[in-house]
């Protein structure tokens, strides 16, 4: 399944809306980018890597024969997120973190049931989602918190190694156990976690050659 690279899931979901309701969610975007604090439930969550909402218009979808054969009566809204873990845990997340804030970005498609109760949301999710056919991970074996914890104790690294050129034995000792301190959270082993699902283990089987290939175990 393509929706899944590593510990990282794609989502794009694809939710029908009225014209006349489109102008009203573009405010509402820009009152979201002007006051970014009321998107705190959004911004704490750690799991997600990116998010985003877009309006695509009628006369704005790709017309590869040029003869406007689409003929649609609804304009569109595209939900683009990247995230750590389980399909489940991130709509769950979602639902509780933001509320309000769904309801008001997914107020005009078409049928929305609202983020809560979390069943309904979750139904209509499921029915508008459109799987990822390539979805490419940089990182497959570190989530987003792997990643910044790297770069935590890259940082310590370098400036130990400043600190060795200059410190005597106890000094240094001193401050790599300060550094330990600082990091000692940092200092798990990035890997593929349990399998979620059926989905996850069939795409960690259909990559595995692949992984082989390019990084071939001593």
């Amino acid at each position: 399944m393509s929706n899944i690279a590593g510990k990282a899931y794609a989502m794009n979901v694809v939710t029908p809306m009225k014209p006349w309701a489109t102008w009203i969610n573009r405010l509402l975007f820009m009152g979201a980018r002007s006051l970014p604090n009321r998107l705190g439930g959004l911004l704490g969550l750690s799991l997600i890597h990116f998010a985003r909402w877009a309006i695509i218009k009628r006369d704005q979808w790709p017309d590869p024969n040029g003869d406007n054969s689409h003929n649609l009566n609804n304009d569109y809204m595209l939900f683009c997120s990247n995230f750590n873990g389980t399909w489940d845990q991130y709509i769950d997340a979602f639902s509780d973190g933001i509320p309000s804030g769904l309801d008001a970005f997914w107020f005009s498609s078409t049928k929305y049931p609202g983020s809560i109760p979390v069943t309904a949301f979750k139904d209509y999710i499921t029915y508008n989602q459109i799987d990822t056919d390539y979805y490419y991970n940089a990182t497959p074996g570190s989530a987003q918190r792997d990643v910044k914890c790297t770069l935590k104790v890259y940082v310590a690294l370098l400036e130990l190694a400043q600190n060795h050129k200059t410190e005597d034995p106890e000094a240094f000792a001193q401050a790599y156990r300060e550094a330990l301190g600082k990091v000692q959270t940092c200092l798990g082993d990035p890997g593929y976690g349990p399998v979620a699902s059926l989905d996850t283990e069939h795409a960690d089987e259909n990559r595995r050659k692949f992984i082989d290939k390019m990084w071939p175990s001593t």
